[in-house]
This record gives structure tokens, sequence and C-alpha cells, in this order.
């Protein structure tokens, strides 16, 4: 398994329009094969401050999942609204 954290900051005009891209692609994104979960974070003291939390099943899954319409189409709306370019580190299990 493969986690990917993003840590995205947003343009404060720009969070309503941004979440509701965000959550149309975690929604189709649930629904790939090689996805194990895919959760959207806010956090609790600013409201502009968010993370992804991607499970995939291997690097496969995760490479995959870049090749398709709605991450296109998120990185199209997405992207614009940040505040700057998002961060990410990939994890791995440390136990099993």
């Amino acid at each position: 398994m493969i986690v990917l954290i993003v840590d995205i900051r947003v343009r404060p005009e720009s969070v309503g329009a941004w979440k509701a891209a965000t959550l149309e692609n975690a929604r189709a994104s649930r629904k790939e094969a090689g996805v194990i979960a895919f959760e959207l974070l806010g956090d609790r003291d600013d409201p502009t401050r968010f993370a992804l939390v991607e499970k995939y099943r291997d690097d496969e899954a995760m490479a995959e999942h870049k090749k398709t319409a709605h991450y296109a189409r998120w990185v199209e709306v997405a992207e614009p609204l940040q505040a700057a370019p998002r961060s990410r580190v990939i994890y791995h299990p440390v136990e099993g």
C-alpha cells in the first residue's frame, strides 16, 4: 500500500469552489480499482488549509489515478484556486 498526503492552501475567496471541485474528484477517485481510500481533511484552525489523504494499492494504481479524466478536470479547476503549489509526501506502512 502507498499513502500519499497532500498539503494544500487555498485562496480565501476560492475555498467554496475549490472544495466543490475537490469533493467531486474524491468521489470519482474512490471508484478507481486501485484506490483504497481518498479523504479530504480541513484544518481545524485555518479554513484555507486542507490535506488529501490518498491510499493506493501500489505505485501503478497511483500512476493510473493521474491519467483519469476526473483528475485532469480537478487540476484544471482547482490548481488556479490554490494560494501556493501543493506539497506531498508518500508514505508506506511500517507494520504489516
